[in-house]
């Protein structure tokens, strides 16, 4: 896309958090990221059928996100334990499950594909080396599909996450960097941790939120809230991309799917927000 921040939210068919089409076009956005439709909806006349009514709404798929059954966010120890390629006991099913979604992917015409990897373990561990065998072997399908895989951001600080993508060493994967994970998890500064890796960043999510109380960062969530409520700083989060070179999509995320009124409400919030944002920093 030709234009600088095009503004887009995060949006589902049948699974995951993402607002429906219908919201995105009533929105105007020009683009979304999809959470992956589930496994029967992931064939070619799905395909076909999604971007006829993405293409007659004006809308652009920008991304496609992995999500598998089993996964769980009800409290960071959970997390950490069922979320991502981490889990050993899944992993080699989810890693040829996340394949069928990059050939998903492809029918859509969509060049990226992302995933919360999970906790990635100890780097001295045995766990961390077949993750690193596994992330090879699917970034190197993803790769043959004319992709990148984005890795989203929460669970690792950055020079974690730098370490990490360094020992993969392949040239197709890339940060989905979200701001508000950062806080919820507890895991570094959003802002300070977007200077280290903006190098990598190709795509981002617009999120906000609350810190969790000082002695409980790390263990207990912090708390999602509407965009500009929160403890990111939108204005300077905007101003970081901007240094950064970022010129992509701004894809907003609100996941409250429980209250979609409010949801609506708050996405079309963050859209004349993040437009007011644009006009000031050019």
């Amino acid at each position: 896309m030709s234009e600088k921040w095009p503004i887009g939210v995060f949006a589902s068919v049948d699974a995951g958090l993402g607002v429906h089409l219908d919201v995105a076009k009533e929105l105007g956005v020009p683009t979304i990221q999809l959470h992956t439709p589930s496994k029967e909806n992931r064939n070619k006349q799905a395909a076909d059928a999604f971007l006829d009514k993405c293409k007659g709404m004006g809308i652009t798929v920008t991304a496609v996100f992995g999500g598998f059954e089993g996964e769980s966010y009800a409290d960071i120890a959970t997390t950490a334990r069922t979320v991502g390629l981490v889990p050993e006991a899944t992993r080699a099913e989810r890693a040829a499950e996340f394949k069928e979604i990059s050939d998903f992917a492809k029918l859509l015409g969509c060049g990226v594909v992302g995933m919360h990897i999970g906790f990635v373990p100890d780097k001295n561990s045995d766990s961390y080396k077949s993750l690193l065998s596994i992330t090879r072997d699917v970034l190197d399908h993803v790769a043959a599909n004319g992709q990148r895989m984005h890795l989203e951001t929460g669970q690792e600080s950055a020079d974690h996450l730098l370490e990490f993508i360094a020992d993969v060493d392949r040239p197709n994967l890339r940060i989905n960097f979200d701001p508000a994970n950062m806080i919820l998890y507890g895991t570094g500064n959003p802002i300070e941790a977007l200077k280290k890796v903006g190098h990598l960043v190709a795509s981002v999510h617009c999120k906000d939120a609350k810190w969790a109380p000082e002695g409980e960062r790390g263990t207990s969530w912090g708390s999602e809230v509407a965009l500009g409520e929160g403890d990111v700083g939108m204005e300077t989060y905007l101003r970081t991309l901007n240094d950064a070179g970022y010129t992509g999509p701004l894809t907003i995320e609100r996941e409250i799917a429980h209250d979609r009124e409010r949801q609506k409400a708050d996405i079309g919030a963050a859209v004349q927000l993040l437009q007011s944002l644009k006009q000031k920093i050019g």
